[in-house]
């Protein structure tokens, strides 16, 4: 348990907030570039408590402003898409990407008050399937080098789908490696072969055990959790019958991604993103260490389950998340249908949009949930402090540079085997065969 105030302090991300100034340090996904495939490619953003507009001006530059006119407020979102701006229709107060206003054609030739006005605008750049912006002080910080963004386009997806409840709460779920056991619990096995574009449906390492076996089987993990350069690496053991060990590696990527094994050919990276403080969006990125990704089949797959423009889930509080009795009791621990993102929606939005964690208990497979927590206790301390150079990953461009990765994956370790030796051989052989594109990674421990 911990005190209203430290929740606050955790979950608040509005502008003004200490949690919110740590965010502000990195680039947050705003949008998905297909959003903007449209013929008039302008955005209605809200994102850390702002309201904002994203648009592609007519040279194909993006820009990122406040959404009220600073005229009289109206709505930019309806603005004139025109000679490489948003014009406003209400009097025609034209502004660029840098949000500087350049006309005011109802005021007075030759009035220069236009120079004067400007409303608030953001550094945005687009990376595989997301339009990215920087809303902190100073420089935008680097990338990493991560795998999704050294990836070619052709070997990454981007999705994003709308949860009705805070960022922390959605974020935490994905550093939870025990509720894989019991959430995603499928009481029938799949066929592996159709596991394209799923979720634990692919078999565990290299043998022939469905994971929806094995983390059915195995529900007791042994959990590690190693600091890195970019947050936490999240170790799963799951101890088999004939002495083998499933090796399960995540990530926690600061501030509030995660990395994350889909199957033996791809890799999720997702981050969680306020919309507000109660409201959030997941945005992932499927890379794929083998052939190009099948988007149009993920897409088509996806939008059985969102609908659009808002990427608003189908199943959700008003329809009980689609729960059947029936599929309960027979094929899942849920009822709730085969799409596990239904499921982690459902346990992330019940405890409501923000959970009192005066009212929380924590157990020992928590463990990843109470170092994240720590860590981004210190960082908001570090922000205040006017030290952020000590957050992870704020270290400049060699650093950034240098880290790589991160490893995600499942592995099996032999009988009486190293569990360490076993995933990182699992992961230099997955690399070595990516012949699409460079996968070399540093075997340092703290940036692996």
């Amino acid at each position: 348990m911990i005190s209203q105030e430290m929740n606050d302090r955790l979950t608040r991300t509005g502008p003004g907030s200490d949690a919110g100034a740590v965010m502000r340090r990195y680039w947050q996904p705003a949008a998905l570039s297909d959003e903007l495939a449209v013929p008039r490619p302008v955005v209605p953003v809200r994102l850390l408590g702002e309201d904002l507009v994203l648009f592609r001006d007519d040279s194909g530059a993006l820009g990122l402003i406040g959404r009220a006119c600073p005229h009289r407020g109206a709505d930019l979102c309806y603005g004139r898409l025109e000679d490489n701006g948003l014009r406003c229709p209400f009097h025609g107060w034209h502004f660029d990407r840098t949000g500087q206003c350049v006309e005011q054609p109802g005021e007075p030739e030759g009035a220069r008050m236009h120079e004067r006005i400007r409303t608030a605008s953001y550094p945005v750049v687009e990376k595989n399937g997301i339009v990215w912006a920087y809303m902190g002080p100073g420089d935008p910080p680097p990338f990493p080098d991560f795998d999704c963004f050294r990836a070619p386009d052709s070997h990454v997806f981007a999705f994003k789908g709308l949860w009705a409840c805070n960022w922390l709460q959605a974020m935490e779920v994905g550093i939870d490696p025990a509720h894989a056991s019991f959430l995603h619990r499928f009481l029938q096995d799949e066929d592996p072969a159709d596991s394209y574009g799923k979720q634990f449906r692919d078999t565990a390492g290299a043998t022939d055990i469905p994971m929806t076996r094995l983390l059915r089987d195995y529900p007791r993990p042994d959990i590690t959790v190693e600091d890195t350069d970019y947050g936490l690496r999240l170790i799963a053991l799951r101890h088999l019958d004939d002495g083998r060990t499933h090796v399960r590696v995540t990530n926690q990527i600061f501030p509030q991604a995660i990395s994350i094994p889909m199957s033996r050919e791809m890799i999720i990276t997702q981050w969680h993103v306020p919309i507000d403080d109660e409201r959030c969006y997941w945005y992932s990125m499927f890379t794929s260490f083998t052939g190009p990704v099948d988007k149009q089949k993920m897409r088509d797959q996806r939008l059985r389950e969102h609908r659009l423009p808002d990427y608003a889930p189908l199943r959700n509080s008003a329809n009980g998340y689609g729960f059947d009795p029936v599929e309960q009791a027979r094929e899942t621990y849920t009822g709730m249908g085969l799409d596990i993102n239904v499921h982690d929606q459902w346990a992330v939005e019940s405890p409501g949009p923000i959970f009192d964690r005066t009212r929380e208990h924590l157990g020992k497979t928590d463990v990843a949930i109470i170092r994240y927590r720590r860590m981004l206790r210190a960082a908001m301390d570090a922000v205040t402090a006017g030290t952020e150079t000590d957050l992870p990953m704020r270290g400049g461009a060699a650093q950034a540079a240098a880290i790589r990765g991160p490893i995600s994956n499942d592995t099996i370790a032999a009988s009486g085997g190293d569990w360490h030796a076993a995933y990182t051989a699992g992961d230099a052989e997955r690399r070595a065969a990516c012949t699409d594109w460079d996968a070399s990674i540093a075997t340092a421990a703290k940036t692996g």
